[in-house]
C-alpha cells in the first residue's frame, strides 16, 4: 500500500493563503510508478477535497491544496497528517511484499509466492493472478470472518503445528485438534485464558487455580456458586482423587456374606 506521505518530500503550511503545499519525490513517484496526475486524481476522490486539488504551474512535482479559511496552525497541521494518510495505490493492510521463487517438488516447475507485511485476505483473493486455493493467512480472526469458523478451525491446527515443530517438539496432533475444537466449538473463535475457555469453567475452583484466584472465589461466595468439585483441578485442590479412570468406578464389599470354600 502507498501512502501520499511515502511519495513526499515537503509539506508546507501556507496560513496566509489557507494552503498546503506539497512537495512530490520524483524518485520515489517513478519507483511506485506513480505521477503527479495521478495522485491528485486520487486525492479529489475525496469529497473534502474535491475541488480543492491543484497542480502548481510552475513547478512539475509541486500540488496545492485549499484549507478552510477557519483553520489555525494546529488544525492546519491535523489536516495536513490527515492527508498524508490516504491511500494512493495497493491493497489496503498490505503495507509490504516480498517475492519468493520456489520450486514445485512434485512438477519440478518453479511458481512465485508472495510474502507480505500485513494481511488482507478478502481484497487479496479478489486480485487477478491471485491462486485463491493456495493463499494462506495466519489472522485466524481474519480467516473466521472470511471463511468461517471451520476453516479458522484448520488454520489454529496448522499454526500451532507449525510453531511446535519449529522449536523441535513433537506433539501429537490429536491433542492440537482438540485445542482447537474447544477454542471454535461455539461457532466463534475464543482465547485459552481468563476472558475465554478458562474463565468459562462451571468449577469455582478450577477458575481461581488458574488466574486472579481472591477475585473468582468472592465472586463465587457472592453470589452463592456451588462447585459439585468433578473435574481433575478441584479435587486435585482438595487433596481428593478425581472422578476419572479407575477412580470413577466404587467397588463395595460386605465382608459377612463372603462364602467359605468347600473343604474336599
Amino acid at each position: 500500500m502507498t501512502k501520499l506521505e511515502t511519495v513526499t518530500s515537503a509539506a508546507d503550511i501556507d496560513l496566509f493563503s489557507n494552503q498546503l503545499i506539497i512537495t512530490l519525490d520524483p524518485d520515489m513517484l517513478q519507483d511506485k510508478g506513480l505521477t503527479r496526475e495521478d495522485v491528485i486524481k486520487v486525492l479529489t476522490k475525496s469529497k473534502t477535497l474535491a475541488g480543492k486539488v491543484k497542480p502548481d504551474p510552475e513547478d512539475p512535482y509541486v500540488i496545492v491544496i485549499d484549507m478552510p479559511k477557519n483553520y489555525d496552525i494546529i488544525k492546519a497541521q491535523k489536516f495536513r497528517d490527515r492527508i498524508f494518510r490516504m491511500k494512493l495505490k495497493g491493497v489496503k493492510g498490505i503495507n509490504k511484499v516480498i517475492a519468493q521463487r520456489r520450486k514445485d517438488e512434485e512438477t519440478g516447475k518453479y511458481y512465485y509466492v508472495l510474502i507480505t507485511d500485513g494481511t488482507n485476505l478478502s481484497a487479496v483473493l479478489k486480485v487477478d493472478g491471485v491462486d485463491q486455493t493456495k493463499t494462506k493467512s495466519n489472522s485466524i480472526h481474519e480467516i473466521e470472518s472470511v471463511l468461517g469458523i471451520e476453516a479458522a478451525r484448520e488454520a489454529l491446527i496448522r499454526e500451532i503445528k507449525d510453531t511446535l515443530e519449529e522449536q523441535g517438539l513433537d506433539v501429537d496432533i490429536r491433542h492440537i485438534m482438540l485445542l482447537a475444537d474447544m477454542m471454535t466449538r461455539t461457532g466463534s473463535l475464543r482465547q485459552i485464558g481468563r476472558h475465554g475457555i478458562a474463565g468459562e469453567k462451571p468449577s469455582v475452583l478450577a477458575r481461581a487455580a488458574f488466574e486472579i484466584t481472591v477475585k473468582n472465589l468472592f465472586d463465587a461466595g457472592a453470589s452463592g456458586e456451588i462447585d459439585s468439585i468433578k473435574g481433575v483441578a478441584e479435587n486435585v485442590i482438595i487433596g481428593q482423587v478425581a472422578p476419572v479412570g479407575t477412580a470413577l468406578v466404587e467397588l463395595r464389599m460386605n465382608p459377612t456374606k463372603i462364602k467359605k470354600p468347600l473343604n474336599k
